[in-house]
């Protein structure tokens, strides 16, 4: 098992249409550790750590986002591991 870790960030209508607690709940299913929060200018910003191919498959489920969402972009890039146990929803 490979795993990875990595900074994104969501742009387009994702804060007030459940986007944060869909994502945990993406994670939770695919066994993605790590957070998602809402940023100041209006986009959503999410640390992902875990198996490649996991990580990878919630990237582009995030991508399409729930059903109330619509997201433009997600920007993806490498970041070091943080060690977490989970995945929260930040505040």
């Amino acid at each position: 098992m490979s795993r990875i870790a990595c900074k994104i960030r969501a742009t387009g209508r994702v804060q007030g249409v459940f986007f944060r607690a869909w994502a945990a709940e993406q994670a939770l299913a695919l066994g993605v550790v790590g957070w998602i929060r809402n940023a100041v200018d209006g986009t959503v910003e999410a640390h992902l750590e875990g198996d490649k191919h996991a990580v990878q498959q919630l990237i582009d489920q995030l991508r399409q986002g729930p059903s109330a969402a619509r997201v433009d972009r997600v920007d993806v890039e490498p970041a070091n591991p943080e060690s977490g146990e989970r995945f929260e929803v930040r505040h």
